[in-house]
């Protein structure tokens, strides 16, 4: 064996799309991902199957239709829950598909000394019509023009 056959390297083999989407979020700061942020790398029902697979396996969750965020395991029970709160969690996600947000007539009350109702973070101020269910696990959020 010479010194030349020893330099070889293996063969090149091409990333799959499963190992293309966790590359991309593991360099992505967001918890909150579409669907379509990863359109780039497959088809609509390729990146919707890999994606599926993470949600099986733990590493995200499905916040609603084509939106997700990173899992991690509970320390009660093993079982996957969310980085962040749910509050934060869908105010980045309806600010990923374009709905603008604020604080609710309660918060407002609250922040302002009017009531000492502690709001209960369910309910989110939207500047227009959201059709879309929100939540996990069976916790969703609701919605409030403002």
């Amino acid at each position: 064996m010479s010194y030349i056959d020893t330099m070889k390297s293996a063969p090149y083999k091409p990333l799959t799309l499963s190992e293309k989407i966790e590359g991309r979020l593991s360099r992505k700061r967001d918890d909150v991902f579409l669907r379509a942020d990863f359109k780039d790398l497959g088809g609509y029902d390729q990146v919707g199957v890999v994606m599926r697979k993470m949600v099986r396996e733990g590493k995200l969750l499905k916040l609603g239709q084509g939106i997700y965020t990173r899992a991690q395991a509970s320390i009660i029970d093993g079982r996957p829950v969310p980085v962040k709160t749910i509050t934060p969690l869908m105010t980045e996600a309806l600010g990923k598909i374009g709905v603008a947000t604020g604080p609710t007539r309660i918060e407002r009350d609250y922040n302002e000394g009017r009531t000492t109702q502690v709001p209960s973070g369910r309910l989110i101020g939207v500047s227009r019509r959201v059709r879309r269910t929100l939540g996990y696990n069976g916790a969703t959020v609701s919605f409030e023009r403002i």
